[in-house]
């Protein structure tokens, strides 16, 4: 299988450009486009790809390469992975279906607040008793393997991810929380590096349920609005700009007709609305390198706005930090990354970019407050 030099190599030769050409013409150094083709740098930054894609003419995924996931043997999610591939033993007491929805109830918010470890400690007992409920238990369990499946891709068990969802489609009650399982697989697929993948089936699915916007609940108007922001998210970073934009008009309409941000009841750990438009306008402003408007209309978000999950804000903020970074605001940046990890460190020493931004705030200093120090350890960051 080819790798990231490779295909590097092959596509700008074909292009007709040389190495320094393509440093001209990218902003990428040239220093940086020779690791990478000599196979030195196999870690290189979504953004860098995206800025080499734009300059060659071609699509980001035809340049990206996957995304290895987590170690799948060793770690403390393999009790949820067993659960999920069967190998927990039954509950010792029949469970009834109100018992397991209360349940996954509490556990939600773990979820939504970013407190992984608990919610991995809560789930392998919890996916046991939806398993024993049989057909009954269809719908509860459909939420439960969702919930499940989110928590995977946010630790990188993508495999495990992949059977929770699946299995969650399948006992899926309905089209609504069918398409709230899809999206989560459009991020499962975006994690995977699988842009064009997860444009076509957010694009699929947003032309599946599309609604009447007249006649249209404003859960089908989430679920559209939703899924239209991944197709903006993925196109984006693909370096396909118009349908960004077309699919993030289209959003904002289904948000205007909303008016609030809404977490429906078929997918409650996620809220569409205005703000959730706003933020992946900001996203794409950051991704097709745009720090001023980044900062310019993240001022006009409200802060009240982010109520079903922090990690949505906590994205948002690194965003902000990144622009600050990218203008020479290292002071502003700072203060926003201890302001993510007071709310969620759990969630933010998961995060690359925050690996990113304190490293040039690190790089542009002499010397480093205790402060710096501090935070470099917590998110693991070589200096």
């Amino acid at each position: 299988m080819p790798n990231l030099a490779d295909r590097l190599r092959s596509v700008r030769k074909r292009r007709g450009f040389t190495q320094r050409e393509l440093a001209a013409a990218s902003g990428v150094s040239l220093s940086l486009i020779r690791k990478i083709e000599q196979a030195e740098r196999e870690d290189t930054r979504l953004e860098t790809l995206r800025k080499l894609a734009k300059a060659l003419e071609v699509s980001t995924s035809d340049l990206i390469v996957a995304p290895e996931a987590a170690d799948a043997t060793s770690d403390v999610w393999v009790p949820v992975r067993d659960a999920l591939l069967r190998k927990a033993d039954g509950p010792l007491e029949a469970p009834t279906v109100a018992g397991v929805t209360g349940a996954v109830g509490a556990a939600e918010p773990l979820f939504t607040d970013n407190k992984y470890a608990q919610l991995g400690a809560a789930l392998p007992p919890l996916i046991r008793d939806a398993e024993a409920l049989g057909g009954a238990g269809r719908p509860v369990r459909s939420r439960v393997l969702h919930l499940a499946g989110l928590l995977m891709i946010a630790t990188r068990q993508f495999d495990a991810a992949e059977i929770a969802l699946r299995r969650a489609y399948d006992d899926a009650p309905g089209r609504l929380e069918q398409a709230a399982v899809t999206n989560s697989r459009c991020w499962l697929l975006m994690r995977r590096g699988d842009l064009a993948g997860t444009l076509n089936l957010a694009a699929r699915a947003a032309d599946d349920i599309e609604p009447r916007i007249s006649r249209a609940t404003s859960e089908e108007l989430a679920a559209w609005g939703g899924m239209l922001l991944r197709v903006s998210t993925a196109a984006s970073r693909n370096n396909e700009p118009g349908e960004a934009e077309d699919a993030l008009r289209f959003a904002h309409a289904a948000a205007v007709a909303i008016k609030d941000e809404l977490a429906p009841v078929s997918d409650p750990l996620r809220t569409f609305g205005p703000i959730a438009v706003a933020t992946r306008r900001v996203e794409n402003y950051m991704v097709e390198d745009r720090p001023d408007r980044v900062l310019a209309l993240s001022e006009r978000i409200p802060k009240s706005g982010f109520r079903a999950r922090a990690s949505s804000r906590n994205r948002h903020r690194l965003d902000v930090a990144k622009a600050n970074v990218q203008l020479k605001r290292y002071a502003d940046a700072f203060e926003i990354l201890q302001e993510v990890r007071s709310v969620s460190p759990e969630w933010l020493g998961n995060q690359r970019m925050a690996r990113d931004v304190l490293g040039k705030i690190v790089r542009s200093r002499r010397s480093l407050t205790p402060e710096m120090r501090d935070l470099a350890e917590f998110i693991h960051l070589a200096y």
